[in-house]
């Protein structure tokens, strides 16, 4: 007995489980839907407006029918009671005590006289009920309930108290009435209608009742409601059915302008609107169309354009390679007798030397952008220590950092002061380099940090200088290419602007982010994240933007940037 019991809790518990699980999915989807689909919220509250309203106009017919079905027949109730009561009383006053004789004489004249009041009417919803009134000790007086109905169900045990203290305390002329349950058969009760008065019969007081059936008009009543609760579901069905579909004709069309401008923003420029008809919406997917054929037009010059300038640069950077590489030859040789001239010719040859030597870093800048603009720039994947290529670019910055006054510091949050990656060493080399000398440039001779960190997945390198700092103008350009924060600006080296849109491009060969936070006066600082792995996804970072001093305050999670923030993810991410 035990094991069943056991075996039906946990069937009960499986069963309430698996129902709890149903709601919850149900009730996700709906929710769900309620959220995304304007139509779905449009059709469910006018379904539940149109309840509420088709509700509360058939609960106020339905009481108002049944409240002028009762009084209609309570009504007629009382006009028949009244004309039964003076009959009966009338066949009473005509009988004395000298025609009855006896107790027997008695139950028949009182029997006689009901059966005649029933006879007269084909009203088979009627019954009648003669209770002697207590207190009366008359010799003659009815020691039981006389009745008409046949079947017994009219007996003083169906009559509530309170109207048979009222109808003993009235006078003959007054009636009582009260709803009552009359029992029929093993089927229950129907409901009734119970009116009482007084007569005299041989000097004796008696309670005279008269049962009204009141099925009939409650078969009426449910009839009446049924029709109206049938037709108010009808009607909720109907009005649902309308706003479905006037609500899809509208929806319709702008679900799909919104699945058309979500293929035309990636890229597929040729989808379009079906536009049917002359009404507003046929208008609207014309206009919609429109709109797209003409930014098609415009993107595919833009894009055009973007090719031609590409090409331009291309073949551009390529072309001036072999007289730069001459004019170059040419300098060096004169650079390498400039002791030989006089202090005129000494100064132009080193300064011809120092511009052709910016002119082909600049020739190199262009090249490198053509190869990525072509795709032609590939990794030279190999695992390599993190901190070797940063000491390298340190060690590369250093005259940079004396001549300007700066010093700068590496903190490390990483154990043992090792940290093996795959990478190409020199991208990672060309970036942080590029990084390092624009924190000393404009780092107004104060502190340059490095700050290194990692974990299982990925490595943070942040280079944080306290200069002059970026506002959000600079800052949402600052990655473009060809452009410079201050063209005017006096510079201890020089630079085209293609120095960062580079480094970007590196880090996304690498999967990786470039980000960047600066406030004007208090500095910037540029973070660089990479996997340790080629197949890894980045998506946090373990070195804070910006970072704290302290290295113990590294932390490897992801915390919110600052609104100053702007990032440029991988190449997966665009």
């Amino acid at each position: 007995m035990a094991g069943l019991l056991s075996r039906l809790k946990a069937l009960i518990s499986k069963g309430w489980a698996a129902l709890s699980t149903l709601l919850k999915r149900e009730y996700g989807w709906a929710i769900g839907r309620w959220r995304r689909s304007m139509q779905f919220r449009t059709v469910l509250v006018t379904l539940l407006v149109t309840f509420l309203t088709v509700g509360g106009v058939g609960i106020f017919l339905s009481n108002q029918i049944a409240n002028g079905l009762f009084q209609e027949r309570l009504e007629q109730a009382t006009a028949e009671a009244k004309r039964s009561v003076a009959r009966v009383q009338n066949k009473f006053d005509g009988t004395n005590s000298l025609q009855v004789t006896d107790k027997a004489g008695l139950v028949g004249l009182a029997q006689g006289v009901l059966k005649d009041l029933s006879g007269d009417t084909p009203d088979t919803n009627r019954g009648y009920l003669l209770v002697l009134v207590p207190g009366q000790n008359s010799q003659l007086a009815l020691a039981t309930s006389i009745t008409s109905a046949e079947n017994g169900s009219i007996t003083p045990a169906i009559l509530p108290d309170d109207l048979r203290s009222s109808v003993r305390g009235s006078s003959k002329s007054e009636l009582f009435w009260k709803s009552i349950a009359l029992p029929v058969d093993d089927k229950g009760s129907h409901p009734a209608l119970a009116m009482g008065g007084k007569v005299d019969l041989v000097g004796t007081s008696y309670e005279l009742y008269l049962v009204f059936d009141l099925n009939k008009t409650q078969d009426t009543l449910n009839y009446i409601q049924s029709v109206l609760w049938i037709s108010g579901a009808a009607i909720l069905l109907l009005i649902g059915g309308i706003t479905w579909y006037v609500t899809r004709n509208v929806v319709q069309p702008v679900s799909q302008a919104a699945l058309v401008a979500e293929k035309l923003a990636a890229g597929e420029l040729q989808e379009r609107m079906n536009a049917r008809g002359e009404d507003e919406v046929a208008r609207l997917a014309d206009s919609f169309n429109k709109m797209a054929t003409a930014l098609q037009d415009q993107i595919n010059q833009l894009a055009s354009l973007s090719q031609m300038q590409r090409n331009f640069v291309s073949d551009v950077s390529h072309e001036l390679r072999t007289p730069l590489t001459t004019v170059r030859m040419a300098a060096e040789v004169l650079y390498e007798s400039r002791d030989s001239f006089d202090p005129v010719n000494r100064r132009s040859a080193e300064l011809m030397y120092h511009q052709v030597e910016r002119f082909q870093d600049l020739l190199a800048d262009l090249l490198e952008i053509s190869r990525f603009d072509a795709g032609a720039a590939v990794l030279d994947w190999e695992s390599q220590d993190l901190f070797s290529v940063i000491d390298r670019v340190i060690d590369a910055a250093q005259p940079l950092a004396d001549q300007i006054g700066s010093t700068m510091t590496v903190v490390s949050a990483v154990e043992g002061d090792h940290c093996v990656l795959e990478m190409d060493s020199r991208r990672i080399e060309r970036i942080l380099r590029n990084l390092i000398v624009n924190a000393l440039e404009h780092g107004e001779k104060k502190p340059v940090e490095i700050f290194v960190a990692a974990d299982a997945e990925v490595v943070g390198i942040a280079v944080r200088d306290h200069g002059i700092g970026m506002d959000q103008e600079v800052l949402s350009r600052v990655f473009d290419r060809f452009w410079r924060a201050d063209p005017a600006r006096a510079r201890t080296t020089g630079g085209s602007g293609l120095g960062l849109a580079i480094a970007t491009e590196d880090s996304h060969l690498h999967h990786g982010k470039l980000e960047v936070w600066a406030r004007p006066g208090e500095g910037s600082c540029f973070r660089l994240t990479l996997p340790r792995r080629r197949n890894i996804v980045v998506d946090h970072s373990p070195v804070n933007l910006p970072p704290e001093e302290d290295p113990t305050q590294l932390a490897p999670e992801l915390l919110e940037f600052d609104e100053s923030l702007k990032a440029v993810g991988s190449s997966d991410e665009k």
